[in-house]
């Protein structure tokens, strides 16, 4: 039995003028940022600016991403574009990486040879509007990311929700260079910045990967798939093995191979087949569900339906 033919991905347009705002929002701070730190010479507020850079590289990679992925299907990608989503977060990681280490370099730079702060009150005032900004957009990206299920759009938040934590800090340590005049404060806590956006990266690297190498869905997910068969007990399923799952941005991909019992027609297995799908792709929303019908003599010792909650799934049921 065959699954639905894609459609073009809900919510597409909504992803796409989320990121939109993204990188609307950055544009903005990368330019005032590069102001203050230049009149300041500021090096925390510079590596802010690039950091806000990377940000908005990051925030256009979403925009193409999230667009990309909503196409339906095609001859040379049968599964979709979705897994593009994952890309632009593996993407985004690695950018932060990348500009951690910039800000690293630039803040050792400045600690060995020295420097002097100006006008600090409007860096302050600067890097204070620029956090507020990320907090606000931050938070409606990662809203957003929730209700379409969008990795490229989780990266982003997470992006954002970085940058106003980093800024936070900048503005601590521009606080107390302007109270105690110890010019070092600045770049060591670009530096502290840096480590902290480490985290970050190698966290949405991580997340990405194991998309892109097919990992299993969820525990929790797993068996919601099992209590599902299950209910179709009554039906004549009686057993089923084979079930693989894996994730594609915001999409589930779910294959099983369902026994039933002796005398049961195709038409009428076909029929359960369907409607064993429906449930399914009803309790994990944007799944895509495909299920092979077998005869009760290929269920195998292990294999046969349970009461739910009387012994767990077998591990070749999970997958790897």
């Amino acid at each position: 039995m065959t699954s639905p033919q894609h459609v073009i991905a809900p919510g597409t347009e909504i992803k796409q003028r989320t990121a939109a705002l993204s990188v609307v929002s950055n544009s903005a701070l990368i330019l005032l940022k590069v102001i203050a730190g230049t009149i300041t010479g500021s090096v925390a507020i510079l590596t802010e600016a690039v950091h806000s850079s990377i940000d908005l590289i990051a925030s256009m990679v979403a925009f193409i991403s999230v667009r990309k992925a909503g196409e339906p299907a095609d001859e040379t990608h049968r599964y979709g574009h979705e897994k593009i989503e994952n890309l632009s977060a593996a993407i985004e990681g690695i950018l932060i990486l990348v500009g951690s280490a910039a800000i690293a370099f630039e803040a050792v730079r400045r600690l060995i040879g020295g420097g002097r702060l100006r006008m600090v009150g409007f860096g302050i005032a600067v890097v204070a509007f620029s956090a507020v900004v990320n907090v606000a957009v931050s938070a409606v990206i990662a809203r957003k990311a929730r209700e379409t299920d969008s990795p490229a759009l989780e990266g982003d938040a997470a992006h954002l929700r970085t940058d106003a934590l980093t800024s936070a800090a900048v503005l601590v340590g521009l606080g107390l260079v302007q109270v105690t005049g110890a010019q070092w404060i600045d770049p060591a806590i670009a530096l502290v910045v840096a480590g902290a956006i480490v985290f970050t990266g190698i966290g949405l690297v991580t997340r990405s990967s194991r998309v892109l190498v097919d990992r299993a869905l969820p525990d929790e997910e797993l068996d919601t798939i099992r209590e599902a068969v299950e209910a179709f007990a009554p039906r004549g399923v009686v057993g089923y093995h084979e079930l693989r799952t894996r994730r594609a941005g915001s999409r589930r991909y779910i294959d099983l191979h369902v026994q039933f019992c002796a005398g049961t027609s195709l038409e009428s297995a076909h029929r359960t087949a369907h409607d064993l799908q429906d449930l399914i792709e009803r309790k994990l929303s944007g799944s895509d569900v495909l299920i092979h019908l077998e005869p009760e003599d290929r269920v195998r010792p292990g294999e046969e339906l349970r009461p739910a909650g009387r012994t767990a799934p077998q591990a070749s049921d999970r997958g790897p």
